[in-house]
């Protein structure tokens, strides 16, 4: 049986802790294919072009997700509109939410709360009209493909990049 698991909008206090942590994470995964430096800018750039007003960006939801006992188990961010997609009048923004990040914290990974996680986001993004939810996952990521697998998803864009140096 999955586990239950409830969304619940960030507080300022876990978007910080949240933030440094992405932050931490974003650049330890480009360590060898980008400098430090390289890295951090990216990062801010992002940040400030997907999340310019932090927790009050407009169209974004950053969750926290408790199980019935009330613990945090995760994180989520969601985007109510595709990346890079700001004008309505292509299509993609009404009809195409985004997964940014899902965070199953450490303590609770293989038991489920990923799943439940990411069915409850579902949820939301339908009921906030989204007909498609989109997201991106490194390749070596095989825990995080796997669940995507089991729940339905399809590839349909793929990079591939071969190391020269």
């Amino acid at each position: 049986m999955s586990p239950i698991v409830r969304l619940r909008d960030m507080r300022q206090d876990e978007y910080d802790a949240y933030s440094e942590q992405q932050l931490r994470e974003y650049v330890e995964s480009q360590t060898g294919l980008v400098s430090t430096e390289a890295a951090l800018r990216k990062a801010h750039r992002d940040r400030e072009r997907f999340l310019p007003h932090g927790l009050a960006t407009e169209r974004h939801r950053l969750l926290v997700a408790e199980n019935d006992s009330g613990e945090m188990v995760g994180t989520v961010w969601l985007g109510l509109d595709s990346p890079g997609s700001k004008d309505e009048s292509d299509g993609r923004s009404a009809e195409m939410a985004w997964l940014y990040d899902i965070r199953v914290d450490t303590a609770y990974r293989r038991s489920g709360y990923g799943a439940a996680i990411l069915s409850a986001v579902e949820v939301l993004a339908r009921d906030a009209g989204a007909l498609r939810l989109g997201l991106n996952v490194f390749g070596h990521n095989t825990p995080a493909l796997a669940l995507y697998e089991r729940s339905g998803y399809e590839v349909t864009t793929q990079q591939m990049a071969k190391r020269l140096r």
